[in-house]
């Protein structure tokens, strides 16, 4: 049996897991701190295998919260994006599959997702639990557990680039994107930009940001171009956020968080979060 001692050992993992499947590191410690007081409320000897109790508790519990969040998003000022963390608040990232699922790509592609899509995909992907063990969490039936791990993997891949882009990819790329913005280089962003690359921009309603995506490289070089011609963009640096480089930087006064997905060597998504809820965890020290 495990002591509450050793419940903080299962904690990174617990709040790696809830963080997958609601893209929130807020509503995920909420949910462990829930699952923690149902763990001291649990009649310990009729639990064989402590990890597997949690996870399926932590499991369930966000899978609640992600329906009632679900909610609140549709009904969100523009587009909502995932709350990002700084790499080394995101829990184990031992495995490739870790790394990947907690990437911003990964988590905003993921929100294409139901609920139990999610679930299914995030504890399949990231945690290898066989399938039986995630029919029980999601209460389906093994085939039809595979089948959502099937449809999910789709969607999620829908678009992405078939060979991962490194972390190396990623501060090349976000090295050039800051020195062609400070220069004002709108030939040189054109370089970096895949033809179908699309912003979005979370503000929710805290700061001013686009309200929509942006589509096409025309017009996000249109949006970026505008910005650079009214505001400075030289101070900007890199963050390691989410198993990857990022751009903090501060544009008139706003703090902004910038994320980038990378298909065929360009720029194909930029995820631009401004909304200060969103940013407390990713400040640069």
């Amino acid at each position: 049996m495990i002591s509450g001692v050793e419940f903080e050992e299962y904690r990174p993992m617990l709040l790696g897991l809830a963080y997958r499947l609601l893209g929130s590191m807020w509503d995920a410690e909420d949910v462990v701190q829930e699952a923690w007081l149902r763990w001291q409320g649990t009649d310990r000897s009729t639990v064989r295998e402590p990890r597997a109790f949690l996870v399926t508790v932590v499991s369930r519990l966000a899978l609640d919260q992600l329906r009632s969040a679900r909610v609140k998003r549709e009904a969100y000022t523009g587009p909502w994006l995932p709350e990002p963390v700084l790499t080394s608040e995101a829990g184990p990232l031992d495995t490739a599959e870790l790394r990947d699922t907690v990437s911003y790509a990964t988590l905003h592609m993921m929100e294409r997702l139901s609920p139990p899509e999610r679930a299914v995909f995030v504890l399949r992907e990231a945690f290898e639990l066989p399938y039986d063990e995630i029919a029980e969490i999601v209460g389906s039936s093994m085939a039809n557990a595979r089948q959502m791990h099937h449809r999910a993997s789709v969607r999620v891949a829908e678009g992405r680039d078939r060979f991962q882009p490194t972390s190396e990819d990623h501060t090349t790329l976000l090295t050039k994107f800051i020195d062609a913005a400070r220069g004002g280089d709108l030939g040189a962003l054109t370089e970096l930009f895949h033809a179908d690359v699309v912003s979005w921009n979370d503000g929710g309603g805290k700061v001013r940001a686009a309200l929509r995506p942006i589509i096409g490289r025309r017009k996000v070089l249109s949006f970026i171009g505008g910005l650079l011609s009214r505001y400075d963009f030289s101070e900007a640096r890199l963050l390691d956020v989410n198993g990857r480089p990022a751009i903090w930087t501060r544009v008139a006064g706003v703090d902004q968080l910038i994320m980038i997905d990378i298909v065929d060597g360009h720029i194909k998504g930029i995820y631009g979060v401004l909304n200060p809820d969103k940013l407390a965890r990713v400040h640069p020290g």
